[in-house]
């Protein structure tokens, strides 16, 4: 996320947000940014105010126990969202736009191809800030003590993602922010025609060092374009894998 808060008020129409720096590597447990429907009306409209919030990447269900006995989640499949019993009730009742500047992915190749694993920047190629469809709900521990958590919704990769991962984030545009949030009329099934794969030329992909690879790499280094190790056949599926996406 290297968007500007002011970037991300015109984009999102949030009501406020607080200044934060630029992040060039988010990895799962740190705090993402999130856009959520407020209970107040906005200023002479008929739409709620849109909020921004902060939650931790990696989702845990209300009835999660202890986390430590539970897999991290930091994505949902689209195709099963609506019916999995850790995101029923978040698909339901508390869909939000995760706003970014873009995502990491790993080209892993085959055996037949040769060669290392490769690193891609993905962006979306008008340089904007993009928003992906998210999931949220807030966890509570035997203590009291509350954590908001959340995962982002990835369904099949469009042809131009396909070469690299068979995954991709789901991708909310702009004129579908109000019917993703709204949660009190809107049904999971009255959704579901939104978590598509993006269009094929929406996003670039730019390969970058493995630098991403480390947490502690945060600095723009991490994006700077190599030459990649193993070159990308022009649709071809990447080798199939876990659902998860490596890195975000």
């Amino acid at each position: 996320m290297t968007a500007t808060p002011e970037e991300i008020l015109e984009f999102l129409s949030v009501i406020d947000i607080d200044d934060f720096p630029k992040r060039y590597n988010i990895a799962p447990t740190q705090p993402i940014l999130l856009v959520v429907a407020g209970e107040k009306m906005a200023p002479g409209s008929n739409l709620p105010e849109r909020r921004a919030v902060l939650a931790r990447w990696g989702f845990l269900p209300g009835w999660v126990k202890d986390p430590k006995d539970f897999p991290l989640l930091i994505n949902a499949r689209a195709e099963t969202a609506i019916g999995k019993a850790s995101f029923r009730a978040a698909m339901r009742h508390r869909r939000v736009l995760v706003p970014a500047s873009g995502f990491y992915e790993w080209h892993r190749p085959s055996k037949e191809e040769g060669g290392k694993a490769q690193a891609y920047w993905i962006r979306p190629r008008n340089g904007a800030v993009v928003a992906f469809a998210g999931l949220m709900e807030t966890w509570s521990s035997a203590d009291g003590s509350e954590v908001d958590t959340a995962a982002i919704l990835t369904t099949h990769a469009n042809a131009s993602i396909a070469p690299i991962h068979n995954r991709m984030p789901v991708v909310i545009q702009p004129q579908d922010f109000e019917q993703w949030l709204d949660c009190k009329t809107q049904e999971p099934r009255d959704v579901e025609h939104l978590m598509q794969p993006a269009q094929a030329d929406f996003f670039e992909a730019i390969p970058v060092s493995d630098l991403v690879n480390k947490v502690s790499n945060m600095g723009p280094d991490v994006q700077t374009p190599v030459e990649p190790s193993v070159k990308l056949k022009a649709g071809a599926p990447a080798k199939p894998g876990s659902d998860q996406l490596s890195l975000f």
